[in-house]
């Protein structure tokens, strides 16, 4: 049995050029990337330390890849520690935010390093969730957005916080209905 196989000249030069545009595309999608991750300081470098503070903290953004579409982005902690400002009791929650970017998207790692900035920060419960969905509105300007904080019990009870953006106004009716 005979096969008969294409002059290997002819079959190399093809190949040759299905690469070449491979590469040019995936050359260019690099520089692209490049480009929009040079603005990231955290993204890639280990050496990277939590900031003392949220005010010290600094949320990072990239472009939206797909800005004329309404999607929605989830991130979620357990890993969240805040101080009571009374007891100086550490407080514990999980922290779900859910947005809808516009222009731009928030990079994770910041977001990352921006909440463990509040393992120091005294403050109440209530103003911690509107703080971090202030800030985030600030970086991001997404066209919707709501933060969830879900505080770990004390004292037998506990508090979970959200706060949404634009603000919704509401009404006594809706209040019962949580």
């Amino acid at each position: 049995m005979t096969i008969r196989m294409p002059p290997i000249c002819a079959h190399s030069n093809k190949v040759a050029a299905i690469d070449l545009n491979r590469l040019r595309a995936n050359f260019d999608g690099a520089m692209a990337k490049a480009k929009r991750v040079g603005q990231l300081t955290l993204l890639g470098r280990t050496e990277a330390r939590i900031p003392a503070s949220p005010a010290e903290a600094r949320l990072e953004t990239f472009p939206n890849p797909a800005p004329r579409r309404n999607y929605w982005i989830h991130f979620e902690t357990d890993d969240f520690t805040s101080v009571c400002p009374v007891t100086g009791q550490p407080d514990f929650a999980r922290i779900d935010i859910d947005y809808v970017p516009d222009r731009l998207c928030l990079e994770s790692k910041s977001l990352k390093f921006y909440l463990a900035s509040y393992r120091n920060e005294r403050a109440f419960n209530e103003a911690v969730t509107n703080r971090i969905l202030d800030d985030f509105v600030k970086t991001c300007a997404p066209r919707e957005a709501i933060v969830t904080a879900q505080f770990s019990a004390r004292g037998g009870i506990a508090l979970t916080v959200r706060a949404e953006y634009p603000d919704k106004k509401v009404r006594r009716d809706d209040q019962q209905n949580w």
